[in-house]
């Protein structure tokens, strides 16, 4: 059950108030995070998210990529900070961090010309007509995603990353880097993100 509470709680509150195994109960909490965030990946969200919230405008809304899981998995997490709700979606990795093309990420990297995914903090920019429609830009904030303005890492949809591909192929295609979506998932995004908010990208050992 998510206890929920009027004012827009941070990322902090909701990490610290999180059970700290399924069936847990925390005392009094103030909103409890869905667990299809895994606890260990979230709180790595929270300890980056209170280095770089200087730079946030808004933090009713984060957004969380678990690289651990395959493609073929909803491993892009929209959270409301508000209830600790969780949307689920599927997102696609760059093809230099799986050039065997497995499903699953197998390196990170920031260098240009990488065609690779980036693990850190990102805090998203604006929206922009791009290549795949409206998309929204995201910049960097950590040494290993520092290069993601430059890069062109942004958030867009992508016929690849539709389920359809998954039921074909059994896991979704590749893109050069960016958060590629599937076409309702990015609606999604656009309209409950927007400039100033926090995106964290990783991966589990």
């Amino acid at each position: 059950m998510i206890a929920t509470t009027a004012r827009s709680s941070t990322l902090s509150e909701l990490v610290r108030n999180a059970p700290a195994q399924a069936g847990a109960v925390a005392a009094r909490p103030r909103v409890i995070v869905d667990q299809a965030i895994d606890p260990n990946l979230l709180a790595r969200a929270r300890a980056s998210f209170d280095r770089h919230r200087r730079v946030l405008t808004h933090t009713d809304t984060v957004v969380i990529a678990d690289f651990s899981k395959a493609s073929r998995e909803q491993r892009f997490f929209i959270l409301d900070t508000n209830s600790g709700r969780v949307s689920k979606h599927l997102v696609a990795h760059g093809r230099g961090s799986d050039p065997d093309h497995s499903g699953f990420v197998e390196r990170f990297s920031n260098a240009v010309g990488s065609e690779a995914s980036s693990n850190g903090a990102y805090v998203t920019g604006d929206y922009y007509p791009g290549k795949y429609g409206r998309s929204l830009r995201v910049s960097g904030l950590d040494p290993s995603n520092s290069n993601a303005y430059a890069r062109a890492i942004v958030v867009h949809s992508a016929w690849y990353a539709e389920p359809g591909v998954i039921a074909e192929h059994g896991k979704l295609g590749r893109s050069e880097g960016c958060f590629a979506l599937p076409y309702d998932s990015l609606q999604e995004v656009l309209q409950r993100t927007g400039p100033g908010r926090f995106l964290y990208a990783d991966k589990l050992a």
